[in-house]
């Protein structure tokens, strides 16, 4: 296979953990050291890889003076789009190069990260049960916005499989899989897959083409650097729905048939753990709905005037109009394939966000949990109506 990127000379080895990064420097130490554990404690022959984007934080310097007890490490600068995706393919390249039976990828900003997550990650591939784990978390209400309000539920609608947290950013990949992941056309990495698309993408494609489905690994509370949603996620949201989206179309006669849901492994306890807590602007979300709607308008002609003026004057979306609301957003990107609509969609989410956490603001994650499985529950029961116009209208 020829290589995007150039990976150096590598020995074959059972697991290679690759940490992407961009400006991580006060936290990639930890993640790297602590992954180095792992690996020893599972007895398995290791190579720790860092694929950073530039750093100008040290970063790299940080990563190298690591102390990972023996364990093989480099840092490569991948090629390509600036972006995680890119950074993930190269080290998808290097455990490819390595014929590593597992890759993991953690997260480089990661601080609640464990030695035991290794193995709870490495062990259903190593026992051939998947080729494919996902991080089950213990979260805060407000952590995961995007995931909670489009990803988790929608995917799981689509395809039938119930994945909790498909764009967590730390995965287990097995061989076969990263085959498959680097045999896709170049076009692929010239998208916003090679950005933060890259999660759902892997995910999608691990749900679609691999015959086992995915298992969840419990990995207790997650603690990262958490963004709040107003402020710092849009270009995030961009880039992962309009993946999600482009999925849609491409995996369209896989989803077509799909009536039910699926609930997949979970591998481990999950360990009785305390999430940080999460502030988030509500004041600031409101206005960035209502703000972000007005510089927009006029948007989607199918949509009803009330809504709009519902959400100019309140900033807030309830969740059934938030359901109707994706569908008729997936609908119009269909027609259009349009960066432009994910735009469109975005005031949308923010005011979604912002009546969530309006409701939830006395009930604890457990409670908050119960309305995010209610909210999957509505895109299921919705998805008969859109798959009708989809498959007919568009």
């Amino acid at each position: 296979m020829k290589y995007h990127n150039d990976i150096p000379q590598v020995e074959k080895c059972d697991v290679v953990v690759g940490i992407p990064s961009f400006n991580n420097a006060t936290t990639i130490a930890h993640v790297a050291r602590t992954a180095a554990e792992g690996i020893k404690k599972l007895g398995l022959k290791g190579l720790i890889v860092n694929s950073d984007g530039g750093s100008t934080d040290g970063t790299v310097e940080a990563f190298l003076a690591s102390d990972t007890f023996e364990v093989p490490k480099f840092s490569l600068r991948y090629r390509g789009i600036p972006g995680k995706g890119s950074a993930v393919r190269a080290l998808f390249e290097t455990a490819h190069k390595a014929r590593a039976k597992v890759f993991i990828m953690l997260d480089s900003d990661l601080r609640s990260v464990e030695p035991w997550w290794i193995e709870r990650m490495a062990r259903p591939i190593l026992e051939d049960r998947t080729n494919y784990v996902t991080p089950l978390y213990l979260r805060h209400k407000y952590d995961g916005t995007i995931t909670n309000n489009v990803c988790y539920p929608l995917t799981s609608a689509l395809y039938g499989v119930k994945v909790r947290q498909p764009i967590g950013g730390d995965f287990a990949v097995g061989s076969k899989l990263i085959q498959v992941f680097l045999s896709k056309p170049e076009k692929v990495w010239q998208s916003n897959v090679a950005r933060f698309g890259i999660d759902i993408w892997m995910t999608t494609t691990a749900i679609n083409e691999l015959e086992k489905l995915p298992v969840q690994a419990a990995l207790g509370a997650k603690v990262h650097d958490v963004k709040d949603p107003g402020k710092q996620l849009q270009g995030m949201f961009v880039q992962v729905v309009q993946t999600l989206f482009e999925l849609m179309i491409e995996y369209q006669d896989r989803w077509k048939n799909v009536n039910d849901l699926i609930d997949t492994e979970i591998y481990g306890e999950q360990p009785a753990q305390r999430v940080e807590e999460i502030v988030v602007d509500l004041k600031n979300l409101k206005e960035k709905a209502s703000k972000t709607l007005r510089e927009r308008m006029p948007v989607r002609a199918s949509l009803r005037r009330e809504l709009l003026e519902s959400i100019l004057k309140n900033g807030t979306l309830d969740v059934e109009q938030w359901v109707e609301t994706v569908y008729e957003f997936a609908l119009a990107y269909k027609r259009e394939r349009s960066e432009e609509i994910v735009l469109d969609l975005l005031p949308f989410y923010f005011a979604r966000v912002a009546d969530f956490v309006e409701k939830t603001k006395d009930m604890d994650s457990a409670e908050a949990e119960k309305l995010i499985e209610s909210q999957l529950q509505l895109f299921i029961r919705l998805k008969e109506p859109f798959k009708r116009r989809w498959f007919v209208d568009t």
